[in-house]
């Protein structure tokens, strides 16, 4: 009986540590040799012409910049394109249960907001939006990073400040990560700008993809390990 037990023991014991191993692959990548293995994780890039890559040249999204940036770090993502240009966020809110139609996403980056303050949009709306866009993504079951936007300053110091609160309201509602200003290191300057100033060119979608590349690069290691604890409580602890 004391040698059955002990078996036992080594046998959960082994099902916990090949567990590990198999997620901590599925987080970092596939071995030497398998490259062409499916991505372990899928991130929906979801948002307008800063997403969908207005005006660059194909390898110069960002979200194929953002794959790129994390597989850098060891993590094996696929970035899905999920931008459209000219989208504010009621079209963004519209067209969001398509987006997540055919292979389920397993987090996402919400980058809408840049139309709304362009067309002066009324800020309350956008809220009311992307929160519909939040919710939805929520019972989904997907972790969210919601990266903000400013207002153009000409509009008024009132839009400004009302607008500008929406992002960070909403990210604290809704508990999710939050990225303060999608446009970071990047706005105002010409040499990381096309020639219309408000659309990165590729040096400037270089530095967003690496600003952004770490929050996300966490959320993905964190669901690795939400996963990991997942399958040991699955496999008996």
């Amino acid at each position: 009986m004391v040698h059955l037990a002990m078996l036992r023991t080594s046998l959960s014991s082994a099902r916990r540590a090949c567990l590990a191993v198999a997620l901590l692959l599925l987080a970092f990548g596939p071995a030497q040799g398998q490259s062409n293995a499916a991505p372990a994780f899928r991130l929906l890039a979801f948002g307008d012409s800063l997403i969908h890559g207005y005006g660059l040249a194909s390898g110069q999204t960002l979200p194929e910049r953002l794959e790129v940036a994390l597989k850098a770090r060891g993590l094996s993502v696929e970035v899905i394109n999920g931008g459209n240009s000219g989208d504010t966020t009621a079209s963004g809110r519209t067209r969001l249960d398509w987006a997540l139609g055919g292979e389920p996403p397993d987090l996402a980056l919400v980058a809408f907001g840049g139309n709304d303050a362009l067309r002066g949009l009324d800020p309350a709306a956008t809220y009311d939006n992307l929160d519909a866009i939040l919710i939805r993504l929520g019972e989904a079951g997907l972790p969210v990073l919601l990266a903000g936007m400013l207002a153009p300053r000409n509009l008024g110091a009132d839009y400004a400040a009302a607008f500008d609160a929406v992002f960070p309201r909403l990210a604290e509602k809704h508990g999710v990560a939050f990225y303060p200003f999608l446009l970071d290191g990047v706005a105002m300057d010409p040499a990381l700008n096309q020639a219309d100033g408000i659309h990165p060119n590729a040096a400037g979608v270089e530095v967003i993809a690496e600003r952004l590349a770490p929050r996300l690069g966490a959320m993905v290691e964190a669901l690795a390990a939400r996963r990991l604890r997942a399958g040991g409580a699955a496999s008996g602890g």
